[in-house]
């Protein structure tokens, strides 16, 4: 691992040391970019600046699925890309934009830019 994950964060991804592994890509980028808090409840692990702006999930606990693991992130607008699984718009400057992740190399430069986005945003 590149950083040091919350325990709270490794339990949340117990049994799926695929999703695990794409939780470590992530908090990588994201504590790079300056501090932040690491929240993590019952359904999600949330990434804090002054709000959250990076969410981690995993679908398999409410469905049956083979994604290990669910990148939501929250921008003051809409970004189109074909790698959104969705995107929503709950409130009138926030985005929500829903990605499914396999694998921790999806988390590349591309993937990075949007969380640096999202944190500058937050």
């Amino acid at each position: 691992m590149t950083t040091v994950l919350p325990a709270e964060a490794v339990a949340f991804f117990n049994g799926s040391p695929q999703g695990l592994a794409i939780c470590d890509a992530v908090f990588a980028v994201a504590s790079g970019l300056g501090a932040i808090q690491v929240r993590v409840s019952k359904s999600q692990i949330a990434l804090r600046r002054h709000r959250g702006f990076a969410y981690l999930w995993r679908p398999d606990k409410y469905i049956h699925s083979g994604v290990p693991a669910v990148l939501s992130l929250a921008l003051p607008h809409e970004l189109d890309s074909p790698r959104f699984k969705e995107i929503a718009h709950p409130a009138p400057s926030v985005w929500m934009h829903h990605m499914e992740l396999h694998d921790p190399a999806q988390v590349d430069a591309e993937v990075t830019q949007w969380i640096r986005e999202a944190f500058e945003a937050a």
